[in-house]
């Protein structure tokens, strides 16, 4: 799961850019998305340094989660950008 929505941000971000408008994205599923990054990423923390466990699955899934992470945080960043140039178009519509 974690490995199939790393490769689904890449495209998001791509459409985020490519598109310049945050029309059909929702602000609140991407916080509720990046809060559970968190979560699993506290996981982690509890796992490797409570409980001591450690391995090559182990720390290639803390990667990812981070790297979920980052990038859910710039297509959550280019929501913001995307809602200015809406308001900016709509004003110049007017």
């Amino acid at each position: 799961m974690i490995l199939a929505f790393g490769l689904s941000w890449p495209l998001s971000i791509y459409k985020s850019v490519k598109s310049r408008t945050a029309k059909g994205k929702s602000l609140q599923f991407e916080i509720f998305i990046w809060l559970g990054y968190i979560a699993g990423i506290a996981m982690k923390a509890i796992q490797c340094f409570e409980l001591g466990k450690s391995g090559p699955i182990f720390y290639l899934s803390w990667v990812f989660y981070c790297l979920n992470f980052i990038e859910i945080t710039i297509d959550m960043m280019l929501y913001f950008r995307n809602v200015k140039l809406d308001k900016e178009r709509d004003a110049k519509a007017k």
